[in-house]
């Protein structure tokens, strides 16, 4: 853990690690990451999640003391909580603060947009080059007032029913999200959606709606049709009126990216969106459930300096 009496300036980077990421030994990576990190002559200090969301108050604390260059130990939750931290706090420009990634997680889909490969040596390499990009973060703000930042993909519908259901499955891999995508198949049923953006409001009965900064959600597949992580602007896709044999049929579609042509499928850019429904339908962000019902998305942009590859 760091030291609340000890110079934040000798660190350049603080680790946040959630030692409960992925289905690896902790120990051994943990080993594996301290040794490569003292080989390239990284400095730094860490410190361990220890519940949920523990990411959150560990990130505003780290800046609160001085620490501007973070990297997050652990999967796409990780990196999420952690990114939630960097905007929610009030102490320095969100901009300001570089943000890199050692992926031990089981999905790991941010890391795909950037060709980061999922390797522990990689990855500590790549933060070594120092390569940044200031990216976009897109902003749910849920009818209660309550704000979630994502940094990847967000959706209401049936993306979010997968995510729920995908807690049971995560114990077997990265190809959990498919099989709760297929298992989910079978008792969700779509809804009816009010989407106002650019001024119009359209009614719908849809599968699910996606708002996209990068490409890859789910343990690979591709939702979205031309997503850019820096131009401002949220990707959307709206999937009609999908049944469980449209699904069937163009399940391939949905890890190559050509689902977006299907005619049920709607897709555009957005610098704002808002979502009404009378369903409570179940509202995700980066794979984690954020809450339920209606909900207005927005984009920061150029929020974060990440480390890419």
């Amino acid at each position: 853990m760091y030291d609340l009496n000890q110079p934040v300036e000798i660190h350049k980077w603080y680790l946040i690690i959630n030692p409960f990421a992925g289905n690896k030994n902790f120990k051994k990576s943990w080993n594996k990451i301290q040794y490569l990190l003292k080989l390239n002559n990284i400095q730094y200090s860490y410190a361990f999640t220890e519940y949920t969301k523990h990411e959150v108050i560990l990130t505003k604390e780290g800046i609160k003391k001085g620490y501007r260059n973070i990297i997050s130990v652990g999967g796409d939750g990780t990196l999420h909580h952690i990114v939630n931290g960097i905007m929610m706090q009030k102490y320095i420009k969100t901009s300001k603060i570089k943000l890199g990634i050692i992926p031990i997680g089981t999905g790991n889909d941010w890391i795909k947009t950037y060709n980061i490969p999922n390797s522990i040596e990689k990855s500590i390499e790549i933060i070594k080059k120092n390569t940044t990009i200031l990216q976009d973060i897109g902003c749910i703000t849920l009818l209660n007032g309550k704000k979630e930042y994502f940094n990847n993909l967000a959706g209401i519908g049936y993306d979010g029913y997968v995510v729920k259901n995908l807690k049971y499955l995560k114990k077997v891999g990265s190809i959990a999200f498919l099989l709760s995508g297929l298992y989910s198949l079978f008792s969700y049923n779509t809804k009816k959606y009010s989407i106002t953006s650019k001024s119009e409001t359209i009614h719908e009965q849809c599968l699910m709606i996606v708002f996209g900064i990068c490409k890859y959600s789910g343990g690979g597949l591709r939702i979205t049709k031309k997503p850019n992580p820096i131009d401002g602007l949220l990707d959307i896709t709206i999937v009609k009126n999908f049944s469980i044999l449209d699904l069937l049929f163009n399940l391939p579609k949905l890890y190559n990216g050509n689902i977006v042509y299907h005619k049920k499928v709607v897709t555009y850019k957005t610098k704002e969106i808002t979502i009404t429904n009378n369903c409570e339908s179940i509202i995700e962000a980066d794979g984690e459930i954020i809450g339920y019902g209606s909900l207005k998305v927005t984009i920061f942009q150029e929020a974060i300096q990440f480390v890419i590859n």
